[in-house]
C-alpha cells in the first residue's frame, strides 16, 4: 500500500527524532527531496502525491544512514558555501558557516591587495580558495593540501564552478613544497585536540581525521603555520586564519613573538573567537 508525501515525511521525521538527529524535519525534507529530484518547497504542493517503493526505495537508504550519524552533506553529496554550490563527501572537511566568516574577513582587503598572490593552506574541498577566485577576479590563488584525495576533490569543485584555470594546486605539508611569497595567507587547518577527537559530534567524526586533528594541544599545526609563513610573505602581506575557541590569547601572543603586528582577534556570529588577522613586515 502507497503513502502519501506527507505520511512519509511525518514517519521520516519521527524516525529522525528518535535516533537523535538535529533539525529531524529539515533533514527528512532534504532527503525526501533529493530523492524526488524537485526542491525542497516544492514538497509543500504535493503532499497528496502518493509514493511507490520505486521511488521510497532509495529514500529508505539514505534515512537509515541519516539516523546511524552520517552527514546530510554526505547523503546529498553538495554543501552550499557563500551562495554557490559545492561537492561534498568523505574526502575533505564538511564547510562550516564560520568558514564563510572568513572568507568575508578576507575579502575585505581586496581593494588594499588588489590583484595580489593569495596562498590557501589546507583548501579541502576547495571553498575558500574557490569562493575567493570567483569574488576576487583578479587575484593569483595558489591552494595547497597534505592530502591527495581532498585536492581530487577541490579540482572537481573547481571544474564545477568553471574556475579550474584560476586556482593552482599543489600537495604539501604546509609550506614544504612551496617555494613563493604571497600578500596573503588564509587558512582553515586542523584545531581540535587529538584526544578531544571521539568526544565530537558523531556527524563530524565522518569528517577527515587528518581535518580535524591539530595535536596534542590541537594548535600545533597552527602554530608551526606561524613560524614558517615569515618567509614566505610578500613586504606588508597579511594573514587570516581560523582557530579553536580556546586558542586565541596562545596563538596572539606567537604571532607577536614572530614578528607579526596589527593583530587582531574577530569572533563569530555566536560570540567565539574565531579568526585571527596579522600582518607581517
Amino acid at each position: 500500500m502507497s503513502k502519501t508525501l506527507l505520511e512519509v515525511l511525518q514517519a521520516t521525521t519521527a524516525y529522525f527524532h528518535k535516533n537523535g538527529v538535529e533539525s529531524a524535519r529539515l533533514n527528512a525534507e532534504h532527503l525526501l527531496a533529493h530523492s524526488l529530484q524537485c526542491r525542497r518547497l516544492d514538497l509543500y504542493l504535493q503532499f497528496d502525491r502518493p509514493l511507490g517503493d520505486a521511488e521510497l526505495e532509495p529514500l529508505r537508504e539514505r534515512v537509515k544512514k541519516r539516523a546511524q550519524g552520517v552527514p546530510l552533506q554526505h547523503l546529498l553529496g553538495t554543501s552550499e558555501f557563500f551562495g554557490r554550490v559545492f561537492a561534498s563527501d568523505a574526502r575533505a572537511l564538511i564547510p562550516r558557516p564560520e568558514t564563510e566568516q572568513l572568507v568575508e574577513l578576507v575579502l575585505k582587503f581586496r581593494a588594499e591587495l588588489a590583484g595580489g598572490a593569495i596562498l590557501d593552506l589546507g583548501v579541502g574541498s576547495g571553498v575558500i580558495a574557490l569562493t575567493l577566485a570567483a569574488e576576487w577576479p583578479e587575484a593569483q590563488i595558489h591552494a595547497i593540501d597534505i592530502s591527495p584525495d581532498a585536492l581530487g576533490l577541490a579540482r572537481e569543485n573547481a571544474k564545477r564552478l568553471g574556475l579550474l584555470e584560476r586556482v593552482t594546486f599543489s600537495e604539501s605539508d604546509l609550506f614544504e613544497k612551496v617555494d613563493g611569497s604571497y600578500d596573503l595567507i588564509v587558512a582553515n587547518l586542523p584545531y581540535i585536540a587529538r584526544a578531544t577527537i571521539p568526544t565530537l559530534a558523531r556527524e563530524v567524526r565522518h569528517d577527515p581525521r587528518t581535518a580535524l586533528d591539530g595535536g596534542d594541544s590541537g594548535d600545533e599545526i597552527l602554530l608551526r603555520l606561524i613560524v614558517d609563513a615569515t618567509t614566505h610573505f610578500r613586504p606588508g602581506g597579511r594573514l587570516a586564519i581560523e582557530i579553536g575557541h580556546d586558542q586565541s590569547a596562545r596563538l596572539a601572543d606567537a604571532l607577536a613573538r614572530n614578528g607579526y603586528h596589527d593583530i587582531e582577534c574577530q569572533t563569530d556570529h555566536q560570540g567565539v573567537q574565531r579568526f585571527l588577522l596579522a600582518k607581517y613586515g
